[in-house]
């Protein structure tokens, strides 16, 4: 599909089948969120742009490359994108973090905003909407409404799991965000969820199912 990356990296294929098993324990569940939170944040920064800097090593000066510009925004979506957060700190502790409080209202599975919050400087930063299960797509795309009002004007979206039609609506609303996922699965139920899928993320990581 136009715009959507599936990463297939075999460690992340790996720790999203232990993901999926109904009998992990919350306290599993969340550490496994947690790998596979940095696993995607290697994938999805792989093009970011470097510069030349003069450094001094023990032994002779050298020329080598950093990171070029602000770094990154990290934008997780409810309590859920909550899981890959402290994970892609890890490997980018300087970058800022927005707040998106959306959820998807279960009875018509339009997204209600609580809470919003996003850095100033959002404009000369790439943000990383993080998103696990892109299922309608409806709380993705009001939050890169959100973000965009906000200056955001290089967006991208990392989750676990997308399907088709919350593919395309997004891409019919947004067709300059990039997608990047561990799988697509076909299709959702009617609540909402994703099939297969991996259940509540919310509930299974914070123990309230």
């Amino acid at each position: 599909m136009q715009g959507v990356t599936v990463i297939d990296h075999p460690l992340v294929q790996h720790k999203l089948t232990l993901l999926r098993d109904r009998t992990r324990s919350t306290k599993v569940f969340r550490e496994l969120f947690n790998e596979i939170g940095t696993l995607l944040c290697y994938e999805v920064t792989r093009d970011l742009p470097l510069e030349t800097v003069e450094v001094e090593t023990p032994l002779a000066s050298m020329k080598s490359r950093v990171l070029a510009g602000k770094k990154l925004v990290l934008a997780p979506v409810g309590r859920a994108g909550m899981g890959f957060l402290d994970g892609m700190l890890t490997l980018v502790p300087s970058a800022r973090v927005a707040h998106v409080g959306v959820y998807r209202d279960p009875r018509t599975l339009v997204a209600v905003e609580y809470f919003f919050k996003a850095p100033e400087d959002i404009a000369d930063r790439l943000t990383l909407i993080l998103h696990p299960m892109l299922a309608t797509g409806n709380s993705a795309v009001a939050a890169v409404d959100r973000l965009k009002e906000s200056g955001a004007k290089a967006v991208r979206i990392v989750c676990l799991l997308a399907t088709p039609a919350a593919i395309e609506n997004l891409r019919a609303h947004h067709p300059d965000v990039l997608i990047l996922t561990a799988a697509i699965d076909e299709e959702i139920d009617a609540t909402g969820f994703i099939l297969p899928g991996l259940g509540d993320v919310g509930d299974r990581m914070y123990g309230t199912r």
